[in-house]
């Protein structure tokens, strides 16, 4: 099975993204790689932050690398979080801190315009070095209070569009067939498979 390290130090991610691709890869952290790989998210958008995740990879392993950059966009709040979503309360927030500060910006702002959709943008270098993205978008809105315990960051605040349920409340299984992260995996399965 091909090895496929994943610019993420979110163990969340590694293991979402072991569960969509199955047994055909092995995903590894990039904290496999080296422990002291780094980067600075400093693009203002998340194709561009996923771009610099995977090219601290690449001087370590030829294998494939891929990165994810994710978030929440708000509309009431001109795409907020958006590239800053894992840090929307401070460089050390804990996903409690950011759910907790996005409920406290949204009080009072009624249901009708608590708009919001999560981004997956894929950056895939492969072996040949060459860069590919791939994307995802689920749009849903923002609730009041936190409700379920699966799933992690904003997950508990965030009602999918067609469902009644927050994603902290869906199955493993049922957040995959519509997450943003999904969509954006189908789109690199397919690339993979029209690869090999």
């Amino acid at each position: 099975m091909p090895t496929l390290y994943l610019a993420s130090k979110n163990a969340h991610k590694a293991d979402e993204i072991q569960m969509i691709l199955g047994t055909h890869w092995t995903v590894s952290s990039c904290q496999e790689l080296s422990p002291s790989i780094h980067w600075n998210e400093t693009a203002s958008t998340f194709r561009g932050n996923a771009l610099i995740k995977a090219q601290a990879l690449v001087a370590h392993t030829p294998a494939g690398v891929l990165a994810d950059d994710s978030g929440l966009e708000v509309e009431v709040l001109n795409g907020s979080p958006g590239v800053y979503s894992a840090r929307y309360a401070g460089p050390e927030a804990s996903d409690r801190d950011n759910l907790q500060k996005l409920l406290k910006v949204l009080r009072g702002i009624p249901h009708s315009e608590r708009r919001a959709r999560f981004v997956c943008v894929l950056c895939y270098i492969d072996e040949a070095r060459s860069v590919h993205y791939f994307e995802g978008y689920c749009p849903g809105v923002i609730i009041e209070e936190a409700r379920g315990g699966e799933g992690f960051g904003y997950d508990p605040i965030f009602v999918p569009d067609g469902y009644d349920r927050t994603f902290a409340e869906l199955s493993a299984a049922e957040k995959h067939q519509i997450s943003h992260r999904g969509q954006a995996m189908a789109a690199f399965q397919t690339f993979l498979h029209e690869q090999s």
